[in-house]
């Protein structure tokens, strides 16, 4: 029997949404802090308070847009999560002051899928990070698109970067964001095989988190797994 994989629902906005995931059997909770577009970005405070509200072992993740050391220290000392997921594009040098301070938090990087030059910039950060986050936005743009569009990408370019990942001395787990529901995560875990899941607009009706596409979301899991 293969193990589900870790889920980590994002976009949350609320600490009654927050218990409505890890009750639903999330294992992480995505807390997104200002953003140049997409959803569920909440203030730094209201950040702060859901991840006091959080019982371990659910992890809290603060997604930042920060590009600089100085900036991700001060915010996470403000919010205090579990995890810092880096949805743009962070410097090594940066990278490496994160690590020295701030011991114990992790740090995972968010990849946007593009083309295959995105196997190389995964390999690249993976040696700074605890994790690599494959997700389907686009920097590029005037107003950069960070994360929460609802689409997929190629899933065969993050087969790849998941395999290329796992074959490093250090091996480094991937999370697959993009467009997932319960209506195609059993296929996406079967073509990218991801330690991990992450979802927004899947498990939402009018933005707001959905109990019973939640529950949708957890069936699907447990068949994949059986």
């Amino acid at each position: 029997m293969r193990s589900k994989p870790f889920l980590k629902i994002c976009c949350i906005l609320s600490q009654a949404e927050a218990r409505m995931a890890w009750e639903a059997g999330a294992d992480a909770l995505g807390l997104v802090s200002q953003m140049p577009s997409g959803p569920g970005v909440i203030t730094d405070d209201l950040i702060a308070q859901i991840v006091r509200s959080v019982p371990p072992p659910v992890a809290t993740f603060l997604l930042t847009s920060k590009q600089d050391a100085v900036g991700i220290i001060a915010q996470h000392r403000l919010c205090r999560s579990s995890t810092i997921q880096l949805v743009d594009h962070v410097p090594q040098a940066e990278l490496v002051q994160l690590r020295d301070a701030l011991p114990g938090i992790s740090l995972v990087q968010v990849i946007h899928v593009s083309d295959e030059s995105s196997v190389e910039e995964a390999l690249q950060v993976a040696p700074f990070v605890d994790a690599v986050l494959l997700d389907s936005g686009n920097q590029k743009l005037p107003v950069k698109e960070l994360g929460g569009t609802g689409r997929t990408h190629d899933w065969r370019i993050s087969a790849r970067i998941v395999q290329a990942l796992k074959a490093l001395p250090n091996q480094k787990p991937t999370f697959l964001a993009g467009g997932l529901h319960a209506g195609n995560v059993r296929q996406a875990i079967e073509a990218v095989q991801p330690h991990g899941l992450d979802i927004c607009s899947g498990v939402r009706t009018n933005g707001q988190l959905d109990p019973v596409k939640l529950t949708a979301l957890k069936s699907a899991l447990e068949l994949s797994a059986g």
